[in-house]
Parts: structure tokens; sequence; C-alpha cells
């Protein structure tokens, strides 16, 4: 059977240098935040029960058309592999989340305190938090594919972190951001996790089993074609409006986004090799230990926007951590890609010997 995992797709030359185009919406969203305040003004008012209206359909833009990609059916096939999904489980939902509001709290909320706005620090930390709390699931299937990973078990790992993240996102953020001392709109954290989770999976499975019953992958494949750039341009989109909220505050506080990028960066590094390590010592062949390690480490960071936006406000500083995610996501994923296929020898001679 042919899916989305298998037909080994690159990265596109749009996706490679998706930094380069987040920094140009920093600057094309600060400008125009300051040249069209009353646009900005109005697009934050539209809202209903605290969901920004402008916002909700971007994301859905941005979600949806990655969640295609998933077929739910491939939970069958996580038996397969089950020491390499043991060691992503563990590190998505018993290490990162936890490490990522250690490193927030020791760097923005102690080391680097000084030199953030007084205000803004347990919101960095939260967004940091939202950041952690859901792996990755289309842009996984990118990197997996670029170290030659096992497809079977990056779409069975990513289909089961999905069906995870509907019942366990609410309570682990709510936790963690409880920890945190920061207060836990519950009832905005559930509708987020009703609007940018359960809503999409059921959604996307619906038009994917429709278009797949019509005309089979290759039909889903032409219709993932044509969703890409809507999805990559809904994210541009929403950027450029966060750095519209966001400028005032950036132009006070130039070094902020280099301060939150500090914690992202080390939590990546961190889960990647702990991912690839516990892999190793588990007898764990090389070609699911690969995809492993970068499942491990990367971010559903478009739901960590989504849920940033809806608990705290469009020009929060939680939104604000969150696009940083996005800003070092491109670059430092294909570092971890790089990393992972320069040490196949290293890996695989335990085995050997």
């Amino acid at each position: 059977m042919t899916t989305a995992a298998s037909a080994k797709p690159g990265i596109s030359t749009f996706e490679r240098y998706l930094s380069v185009w987040v920094a140009l919406c920093i600057v094309v969203g600060i400008a125009l935040g300051y040249a069209l305040p009353g646009l900005f003004g109005a697009i934050a008012a539209a809202e209903v029960a605290r969901v920004n209206l402008v916002v909700a359909v971007l994301i859905w833009l941005m979600i949806i058309p990655m969640l295609l990609k998933i077929d739910l059916r491939a939970l069958g096939s996580v038996r397969q592999h089950w020491k390499g999904v043991g060691v992503t489980l563990f590190i998505n939902w018993a290490v990162k989340p936890f490490s990522m509001a250690l490193l927030g709290t020791l760097f923005l909320g102690w080391l680097f305190r000084p030199l953030l706005p007084a205000g803004e620090v347990s919101s960095y930390i939260a967004g940091l938090i939202l950041l952690a709390a859901a792996p990755c699931t289309a842009m996984v299937f990118v990197w997996s594919n670029l170290c030659e990973g096992e497809p079977t078990y990056t779409l069975s790992q990513v289909a089961l972190n999905d069906v995870i993240m509907v019942f366990a996102f609410a309570p682990l953020v709510g936790l963690l951001l409880g920890v945190a001392s920061i207060t836990v709109p519950w009832d905005t954290l559930l509708i987020s996790v009703m609007l940018y989770i359960v809503v999409p999976v059921i959604v996307a499975q619906i038009v994917r089993s429709v278009v797949i019953g019509a005309g089979g992958q290759e039909a889903l494949d032409r219709l993932l074609a044509r969703l890409g750039p809507v999805s990559l341009l809904a994210l541009l989109t929403t950027l450029v409006l966060l750095f519209g909220f966001q400028g005032e505050a950036i132009i006070a506080h130039p070094l902020v986004i280099a301060l939150i990028a500090v914690p992202i960066l080390i939590q990546v590094y961190f889960n990647a090799g702990l991912a690839y390590w516990l892999s190793r010592r588990l007898g764990v062949a090389w070609r699911v230990a690969a995809p492993a390690a970068l499942i491990g480490a990367s971010n559903f960071f478009e739901l960590a926007v989504a849920a940033a936006i809806s608990l705290f406000g469009l020009n929060s500083g939680a939104a604000l951590a969150t696009v940083v995610g996005v800003l070092v996501e491109v670059p430092v994923m294909l570092s971890v890609v790089s990393i992972v296929k320069r040490t196949r020898p290293w890996y695989e001679a335990r085995a050997t010997a």
C-alpha cells in the first residue's frame, strides 16, 4: 500500500528556507503593525468565546492538510516496532514537556530574566510548554524520509501520537502550567483542544476516506499537492499577524527572540540525543532509531501557536514564544537529520560487534 509516508517526499525549496520566510514575516508584520494599527485592531476584535475567528480559519488551513497525511489504520502496525515506539512515547510524553518546562524556567525565569520584559516572563515560559506538549505530525515524514527512516514505523508512531494528543494534551498542559504557577483557563484550553485537535483529526480522516474511496491514493496525493502551498501561506499569514501585534515589544527588546530560542535549541538536541541513545541501548534498528530521534525532538508548532493565541491572546508573550519555535524548526531539524546519518556507522557498530 502506498502511503504519504512511503512516497519519499523530500523537503521543498520553500520548506528548506522556512526560517528565511519567517524572518521576512517578522519584518513585514512589524511594518504593517505600525502602518495599519486599525486593521490589526479589527482583527484582534473578531473573537467568539476568546477564539479569534481570523486566526482560527488560518490554523485550520495549516493543520488539516497536514493531518490528511495520517492514516489512523496504521495503528495496527505499531507492534512491529514496539521498542522504537516505546522510546518515542517515553520521550514525547514523559520527558520533552517536562524538560522544556525546566529549561524555560531555568533560562527565561532565572538566567535571562533581567534581559526580558518583566511582565512577560511567565507568558514566554507558557509558550515553551505549549510548544513541547505536542509532538510534530506532518513534517516528521519529511525528516524521516531524508534520513531513510522506516516508513511503517514513522506512520504508525505519528498516528499513535495523534490519538494520544486528543486525550493527553489538555491535562499535560494544565499540569505544567499549574506547576509553573500560571493560571490555566480550563474552558479556553478545552475549546482549543476541540477546535485544533479533535475536530481537525475527524475532518481530515473523513476527507481522506472520501478522497481515497473516490480516486485512490493518487487522488489524495494530488489533493495534498494542491493544499501544500495553501497550508504554508496560512502559516506565513498567521506569523505576519502575530508579529504585527508583537512589533512594539520586539523593537523595545530586540534580544527577546534570540533568548527564547536558547531553551528550544537545547531541548531539541537533548531529546533527540536521548531518544537515539536509548534506541541503541535497546537494540533498535537504525532505520527506526533515526526517525525516533526526530519524532522525539520536533514539535507540533502549528497547534502550539493556535493554543497560545486562544489561551493568552495574539499579542501575548506565549504566542511569540511558539513562533520562535517555527523560526528555528527547519535548520535545527535538518541538523539532527545530518547528525543521525553521519553517526550511522557508530550506531550500527554495536550490532555488528
